[in-house]
């Protein structure tokens, strides 16, 4: 079955994996806002294994919020109430021989069933959480996240959208280094750590902009949000991704 990804594939940092996808998913209105750390405040929280991935001498975190849709099994239609859902992940960037890939600290979501399948099938410490984005007439979003179940207040409120101009990511840049990755690294609850295989087209980024009135993200990794910095932002309205099944790496 062809997939409009798969007509782009030459800006890919190493072949096409040779197992077939399985899942189908397009990411829509999506925020990167990444704040850098001391690497040896985030190593100790990546599993042994893994390499913890560094620019300039920086460990990155990214907090990002988008909503999800045309979530589903390759081959079968779209279910409504199921397939379209908000997410938000909390990640930071990770390698295993010669694949840099993302690995998840959470990642939240509002559709109960989409947290049962990632954590059973791809390990991924997802959460349930409430959820609810808006999106005015000029295309700004307006994000709110709440976990739930967790004393610690978990939540992100805030407002967002894109600039009029694209962004650059030109290779060996901060910005290509922290979006264009093709896998992603999960950890089962028996210590086993899988590599799941994605692709996409070159990301369409867009400079953007974010006003935020609350995020307590970093709560769930024991951080607080830095004050000293502006983070990093870019922007995508729109990108069509398949996702391979999960396999264990060591």
């Amino acid at each position: 079955m062809t997939h409009p990804s798969l007509n782009h594939t030459d800006h890919r940092p190493w072949p096409m994996p040779t197992t077939e996808w399985r899942w189908r998913q397009t990411w829509c209105d999506l925020l990167f806002m990444h704040y850098h750390f001391d690497p040896e405040q985030i190593r100790p929280l990546i599993p042994p294994g893994l390499t913890l991935d560094t620019f300039s001498g920086h460990a990155w975190v990214g907090i990002v919020p988008f909503r999800m849709e045309d979530v589903m099994w390759r081959g079968l239609p779209g279910m409504p109430g199921v397939s379209n859902f908000p997410e938000l992940n909390l990640r930071t960037y990770v390698t295993f021989g010669d694949k840099p890939g993302v690995w998840f600290f959470s990642l939240d979501a509002s559709q109960a069933m989409a947290v049962w399948a990632a954590r059973k099938f791809f390990h991924l410490p997802y959460r349930h959480a409430f959820m609810a984005v808006t999106r005015s007439d000029d295309a700004d979003i307006g994000y709110f996240s709440r976990r739930k179940d967790d004393s610690r207040q978990i939540g992100f409120r805030a407002g967002y959208g894109p600039c009029f101009d694209p962004l650059e990511a030109p290779p060996g840049g901060l910005t290509h280094w922290l979006t264009e990755r093709y896998c992603l690294y999960a950890q089962s609850k028996r210590g086993q750590v899988y590599r799941a295989e994605v692709h996409h087209a070159r990301w369409p980024l867009k400079k953007a902009w974010v006003e935020v009135e609350e995020n307590t993200v970093l709560r769930t990794i024991d951080l607080a949000t830095p004050t000293d910095q502006q983070p990093h932002l870019a922007f995508a309205r729109r990108l069509e991704v398949v996702v391979c099944p999960p396999h264990p790496v060591h």
